[in-house]
């Protein structure tokens, strides 16, 4: 009996935990990767609910627990820096039983270690073109020689290579606002903690490691769909200091060290939205078939628990029928459930302003304020344990 033979488009999350899974019935794979090495650092990112049994199945759910954030306190402050309240993370995060936060970089190379070994990775190439006929894939790439694959996964995010091949030309949702993250000389001394602050239709976050280690910024903004090339990065960075310029609190400080910061990215609130995820023998996974939105906070779930569905049916008679069957419940509930937090995440104007920054000043006296925090986010308690593999 020949292998089969599968190729993979993106070394991100998705992709490598599909390996991981594929790997261990047997199949031949090979991951493409258009970055010249695997991507570390990043932002930090959730594992709940049906994303965190997923890790437990693959083998690797330990190995990620280590290397949890430890985030201790969120703190709101107001445009002077003085503090509106001072929160226990884990009370505003509402993080249950075995869900953990990391770094996205932390995550991948956790799967890469697993999977290098018995995987072909391809670092610095991508896909330009696919064939589809009764015999494989004839793929063709910007670097390497041609060659054929009985399947091909597009793992490649938002604007997702394989899924314009395979697909045409799909447009995202914009939810309204636009997200940048890069990293930032940490002066403030931020140790494990999270600070935010809001001016209307604005939002900006730091957070790190320890007072030794690097702030990773977030600034917000709420913006119809802009135009942009997504590869001029000098241009966005241009964007977000018009956004954020004089705004108050730390960011004209943060936007000082914008120019220079190596791993900056920019894009819009966005979800995709597509009627099926196959082609074929072209199939789309994570983000590139269904991405929730930075919003929704469910984007590494949601590819964890594709990746294992994936993984269970590639190759089966109608696998991809059941693997689309089995995941849009899930999906959608989290695509609703990001569509709420977009609106809520940039808040509209100063009533809202004030109104959120009372709620926080007053919660820690509440006398049942987890209960009241968990009727907050029992949405998202849902939407990510809203399947059952």
């Amino acid at each position: 009996m020949t292998t089969s033979r599968v190729l993979i488009s993106g070394a991100g999350v998705a992709g490598p935990a599909l390996a991981l899974g594929l790997r261990r019935r047997g199949f031949d794979v090979t991951i493409v990767e258009r970055a010249p090495a695997l991507r570390v650092g990043g932002y930090k990112v959730d594992v709940r609910g049906a994303g965190t049994e997923v890790l437990k199945r693959l083998g690797v759910y330990d190995a990620c627990r280590a290397l949890d954030c430890g985030m201790k306190q969120i703190t709101y402050v107001k445009k002077d820096g003085r503090p509106i309240a001072a929160l226990p993370a884990s009370l505003l995060m509402g993080r249950r039983g075995d869900d953990i936060e990391l770094m996205r970089g932390d995550i991948g190379q956790v799967l890469y270690d697993e999977t290098a070994a018995d995987v072909e990775y391809v670092f610095g190439d991508s896909i330009t073109g696919l064939t589809d006929g009764p015999e494989g894939v004839d793929v063709a790439f910007e670097r390497g020689a041609p060659r054929r694959f009985d399947y091909v996964v597009g793992a490649d995010g938002l604007h997702s290579n394989t899924r314009r091949l395979a697909f045409g030309e799909v447009e995202p949702v914009h939810l309204g606002a636009y997200i940048s993250i890069f990293e930032a000389p940490n002066h403030l001394g931020i140790d494990r903690e999270e600070f935010m602050y809001f001016r209307p239709g604005r939002l900006a976050f730091a957070y790190a490691m320890g007072p030794d280690q690097p702030a990773k910024v977030g600034l917000t903004f709420a913006s119809p769909p802009l135009d942009y090339d997504r590869r001029a990065v000098v241009a966005q960075k241009a964007l977000v200091k018009e956004a954020f310029s004089g705004l108050g609190w730390e960011t004209d400080r943060f936007l000082e060290s914008i120019d220079a910061a190596g791993d900056f990215y920019f894009d819009s609130l966005s979800q995709v939205h597509l009627k099926g995820w196959s082609s074929g023998r072209v199939v789309l996974l994570g983000d590139a078939a269904h991405c929730p939105s930075p919003s929704s906070g469910q984007g590494t779930s949601l590819a964890l628990v594709g990746a294992y569905v994936l993984a269970e049916t590639l190759g089966k008679p109608g696998g991809f029928d059941e693997y689309e069957a089995t995941l849009r419940p899930y999906v959608e509930k989290n695509m609703e459930f990001g569509r709420k937090m977009a609106k809520d995440m940039v808040p509209g104007g100063r009533l809202a302003i004030a109104f959120r920054s009372y709620g926080m000043r007053t919660l820690k006296y509440h006398p049942r304020k987890e209960q009241v925090i968990d009727k907050v986010l029992a949405p998202m308690h849902e939407a990510a344990n809203a399947i059952v593999l």
